[in-house]
């Protein structure tokens, strides 16, 4: 072959080619990277009621009901809700095509384990439980819930998304001993978790579940359509914030689930990035003792805690700018239909002398108390020091132990003696709308061994939150709240520190989203 015709045919073969329709390529995957609020090391959302695993848990699974984004609960893997006659049966059925990530469908047997799992360790799910006369099977898709009393709070309560949150696991799983971690993570949600790449510390990831069926209506908080518009999300760990304010400026990352309020002004004006609110409640920061143990198994310390702090010396440490945060003396949340600072008037500015008063009336007399906190969530850690330094004043001794976030939530569910592997305080911070009702208000549940972390115990408050839940019309309700509020100011379940609002950042071609108690993730569109 001449070395012309070689060249001839190799330009026939060049345009042939570019003639050619071009051979189909894979769509780039649609990736939202994230840098959430800490590590997720707890898979189980009935068990550990901590943010960051509740987020994950939403994710993977659902709820009978949902709220909206004010609180409202709506029907989500319920597609009919009867109540009967006299208030006491509520009859709930499965709507078409829930699947778990195992590809088998989701039973009503599923539904019944799983409730009562939940309803063993949650605030709400303990209170409901208190009413409750069965809870039974009709047929695969149908349950029945019976009560004694009739209430009003049963699509509230299952479509809770606060606390331990009532997802709806498989019957295997569900029967696991409700203070067991469940390790599995397979759920009936919008999104699957992909432990095959999870690297506790640096990764976490989440894929679109392509066999998911939303409902048809609009988004609203956690109710509505559950739209996944990304193929895959991931949660990059990024303690430092300074790599993770980088990271977003770069576009490494697209959204910043808790900037640090030190950074928020430098991030607000960056052309390319956004800082906004995802809620319109704000979180409520706490002192929270363990009541097991001396001092705090004795009122009076509890008191002392409540007359030895000012809570802004706290929100200043964790928040910064006062724009961002407020005092309030509300275990219900100020600016809420239940935000009543009654009885805790005392408190609004501190009182040494009173404290040391009340510590030594405890029996007190200076042994270690261990204060566990951790600095991966930094206001956290932050506030944990002007708690060591502003109880040492009113005489406490306080041993500040400092680990990471997973230690220090482990350690929280740890009812030894401080000496053992337990702890005597540690300080946190709540969503407002976990906060803003004495029927989700994790702290203010002081029935022992239902109650959560630090295990208060009042029958009396128990039997004045019974009250709210009770009651007749709205006008006795409020009362009953502000009754309720009354005898905690006086028995301190926590030290109420105040509440600040936590905005997010992202960058601007990120959309959609929603209002709701956590961050969420379905209805997020990257363009």
């Amino acid at each position: 072959m001449t070395m012309l015709l070689r060249r001839l045919l190799l330009a026939c073969t060049g345009l042939a080619a570019l003639a050619a329709p071009a051979a189909a390529q894979p769509a780039p995957q649609r990736v939202l990277r994230v840098a959430p609020h800490a590590d997720l090391r707890t898979l189980d959302p009935v068990v550990a009621s901590i943010t960051i695993t509740r987020i994950h848990g939403l994710m993977v699974y659902e709820t009978l009901f949902a709220w909206d984004s004010r609180l409202t609960p709506h029907p989500q893997m319920a597609d009919r809700h009867e109540v009967s006659a006299d208030g006491l049966t509520h009859t709930i059925g499965l709507r078409d095509g829930l699947r778990f990530h195992d590809g088998r469908p989701v039973n009503a047997r599923d539904v019944v384990a799983s409730l009562g799992r939940w309803m063993a360790r949650d605030t709400t799910g303990g209170k409901l439980r208190e009413y409750l006369a069965s809870l039974d099977v009709v047929d695969d898709r149908t349950i029945a819930l019976k009560l004694t009393k009739p209430l009003g709070m049963v699509p509230f309560a299952l479509g809770s998304a606060v606390g331990a949150i009532p997802v709806i696991m498989r019957e295997e799983d569900a029967r696991t001993d409700p203070h067991t971690p469940i390790t599995s993570a397979i759920g009936s949600g919008p999104f699957r978790f992909n432990r095959g790449e999870w690297r506790p510390g640096a990764r976490v990831v989440y894929d679109r579940n392509p066999d998911y069926v939303p409902r048809g209506e609009p988004a609203d908080g956690l109710a509505g359509g559950r739209q996944v518009k990304v193929d895959r999300v991931e949660w990059q760990i990024m303690p430092d914030p300074q790599t993770a304010a980088a990271a977003l400026q770069t576009g490494e990352i697209d959204i910043w689930e808790q900037p640090s309020q030190d950074l928020l002004p430098l991030l607000s004006r960056g052309r390319d990035i956004r800082v906004e609110r995802y809620t319109s409640l704000s979180n409520q920061v706490m002192l929270r003792p363990n009541h097991l143990h001396p001092p705090f198994n004795d009122p009076r310390a509890r008191l002392a805690l409540a007359h030895a702090t000012d809570q802004a010396d706290f929100l200043a440490a964790g928040f910064g700018d006062e724009r961002f945060w407020r005092r309030c003396n509300a275990y219900f949340v100020c600016g809420t239909v239940n935000g009543t600072e009654a009885g805790a008037e005392a408190y609004a500015v501190p009182n040494l002398e009173t404290a040391r008063r009340l510590l030594s009336e405890s029996g007190y007399r200076g042994e270690p108390l261990v204060l566990t906190t951790s600095y991966d969530i930094a206001p956290i850690g932050r506030m944990a020091e002007v708690a060591a330094e502003r109880l040492k004043r009113a005489g406490f001794n306080v041993d500040l132990q400092v680990a990471d976030w997973g230690t220090v939530t482990t350690r929280q569910q740890n009812r030894n003696p401080p000496s053992q592997g337990g702890y005597n305080l540690f300080v946190t911070y709540a969503s407002g709308a976990t906060m803003q009702s004495p029927l989700t208000n994790i702290g203010t549940n002081m029935g022992c061994e239902r109650a959560w972390a630090g295990w208060p115990c009042d029958a009396e408050a128990e039997r004045l939150r019974n009250a709210v839940v009770e009651a007749a019309d709205e006008p006795a309700r409020l009362a009953a709240v502000e009754t309720l509020h009354r005898h905690l100011a006086q028995v301190q379940p926590y030290r109420v520190l105040g509440q600040f609002d936590q905005p997010y950042a992202r960058r601007a071609n990120i959309s959609g989203v929603l209002d709701a108690p956590v961050m969420l993730y379905w209805n997020i569109e990257k363009r």
